[in-house]
């Protein structure tokens, strides 16, 4: 399908990726009478939520919500949650995004199991200047194994970076052996507790990651633990101590410190066997296990006899489908240029931010959510949220809207940045 380009004014903003982020734009741009498609290639809206149901968010549902959707669904009838619960991602899913997605004014616009495989300029390629700017853009996209075309004045990829999980391997490149054992890996937050649980409980588990959600995982295995005292935990970590991975001051809000507090305790006593700092470089098959090679510091070591190893060691963005499109990207973090001085790892806080930040050389594409952050695993819904109004205000010619800013997190986020 193809819209009629005669005025690339009347064409509609395209969007990519069907998750809270992808659905706030879209909100967003019916509270300003503007036309959009948006683009899922999963078989339903915020597929990656049910990936990892089973976890507990670190923010509060007020956190978690975005006012424009947030008001298309109490017109509709919606019961908001408890704004100081602390939601499962699948509560996420559940009591936010399907519902939102099922809104009269979303749901005829919304393709899902449509991969967006390439954007350009309609007939101009990348190296074309002239009249650029007045010509839309053009998405393929590949649904029920046919390809189709979609004209777009403007185009908004948030389609995060859940699905591009890191590997295990040193210096984040895939370690020899890591894809021919790939039966052994889970790449991403198992549910060990109840669906994976036979996976994991009796055996030797490795954990590859330094992150909550690395943590998270260890904790839940430390419960498979108690239930059969087979079951042994393996941490594979690149932090010089173990303690750098206990640095979240004053964040009770998020309720991350409670997990620091319980793997403090576990490995303090034994319950986790830590190898740190411990570079993967090798994974060999044998008898139905596996040996995981590195080094242990400077000295060469071998972890015998892994049943399973669980990655948790974050995730990165998809630029395949871009290769027409003119944007910039942090050589280093992967994420919008102009965010690389605000993001800020250690602490995990990156300050509100809008359209200015975001805009990059091909005018009228935004890379927002997750995917503008790149590498960096301190995004929050709430910041994309405020992306998405500030990028939506902008193209539809509000300009000092775009560079205000609208939500306010809690001062104590950025004590002793």
């Amino acid at each position: 399908m193809i819209y009629n380009n005669d005025n690339i004014n009347n064409l509609p903003v395209a969007i990519i990726g069907g998750g809270p982020v992808g659905l706030s734009a879209a909100s967003h741009l019916v509270s300003r009478n503007q036309p959009f498609i948006l683009f899922e290639s999963g078989e339903q809206v915020g597929t990656s939520f049910l990936d990892y149901g089973h976890v507990r968010l670190f923010s509060p549902w007020e956190y978690n919500i975005d006012p424009a959707s947030k008001k298309l669904l109490i017109e509709n009838g919606w019961n908001e949650p408890v704004p100081k619960r602390l939601p499962y991602a699948s509560d996420i899913f559940y009591e936010y995004i399907k519902p939102l997605s099922e809104h009269p004014d979303l749901k005829p616009h919304i393709h899902l199991k449509s991969e967006v495989i390439a954007i350009g300029r309609n007939n101009k390629d990348k190296r074309k200047s002239t009249n650029r700017n007045k010509t839309p853009f053009i998405l393929h996209v590949k649904s029920s194994g046919k390809r189709e075309s979609f004209l777009a004045k403007a185009v908004i990829d948030a389609s995060g970076t859940w699905q591009q999980q890191n590997p295990i391997g040193a210096g984040g490149i895939y370690a020899r052996g890591e894809k021919e054992s790939s039966k052994h890996i889970f790449y991403g937050i198992p549910d060990v507790l109840n669906k994976h649980e036979e996976r994991y409980i009796g055996k030797k588990t490795m954990v590859v990651g330094s992150g909550h959600s690395a943590v998270n995982t260890l904790i839940n295995l430390s419960k498979l633990k108690r239930k059969n005292p087979n079951t042994t935990i393996v941490w594979v970590l690149r932090k010089k101590e173990v303690s750098e991975t206990f640095s979240t001051p004053k964040d009770k809000i998020l309720g991350r410190y409670k997990l620091e507090e319980k793997i403090e305790q576990l490995v303090s006593k034994g319950y986790i066997e830590v190898h740190t700092p411990f570079y993967i470089n090798e994974v060999r098959q044998k008898n139905n296990k596996v040996n995981v090679l590195g080094k242990l510091g400077k000295e060469e070591q071998i972890i015998t006899n892994v049943d399973e190893i669980i990655s948790t060691t974050g995730s990165r963005p998809n630029f395949k489908f871009l290769r027409e499109i003119r944007f910039d990207r942090d050589p280093a973090i992967e994420c919008a240029p102009k965010l690389v001085d605000i993001i800020n790892p250690k602490k995990g806080i990156v300050p509100p931010h809008g359209e200015e930040r975001l805009r990059q050389p091909e005018e009228g594409f935004y890379i927002i959510g997750a995917k503008s952050f790149g590498r960096a695993s301190t995004f929050f819904l709430t910041t994309g949220y405020e992306q998405a109004r500030s990028v939506v205000s902008y193209l539809s010619e509000d300009i000092t809207s775009s560079h205000q800013t609208k939500i306010t997190l809690p001062s104590f986020w950025y004590e002793n940045i």
